[in-house]
């Protein structure tokens, strides 16, 4: 009897192992992404432009020009889109879902 007991809590703790905390699930869906590599200073077009000015870190140090802005988006989202459309923007690289654009200012 305690055998078929101690399996049951076992195969009740391996269940439980994947799954997720409710809170975590909830955050998964309505955060923006999140990236390290990146220093996001606010919105480029407007302040509520998922487009971001982007500054300086180690990721991006190499893509920075004076004449240019660097620009995040995130990667394949309307915002993006609309970012090549307006504007004459270099894709530079991509990182932690966001598209990082160069922007010539002149």
């Amino acid at each position: 009897m305690k055998q078929v007991f101690g399996v049951g809590i076992i195969l009740i703790l391996v269940g439980c192992q994947d799954m997720p905390l409710e809170n975590e699930a909830a955050d998964t869906v309505i955060k923006s992404p999140t990236n390290d590599n990146l220093r996001l200073v606010g919105g480029y077009r407007s302040t509520d432009d998922d487009c971001q000015l982007t500054g300086e870190t180690s990721f991006t140090v190499n893509f920075l020009d004076d004449a240019a802005d660097l620009v995040s988006c995130p990667t394949g989202s309307d915002a993006a889109q609309s970012l090549m459309d307006m504007y004459a923007a270099r894709e530079v690289a991509q990182t932690g879902g966001y598209t990082v654009y160069s922007i010539p200012r002149r």
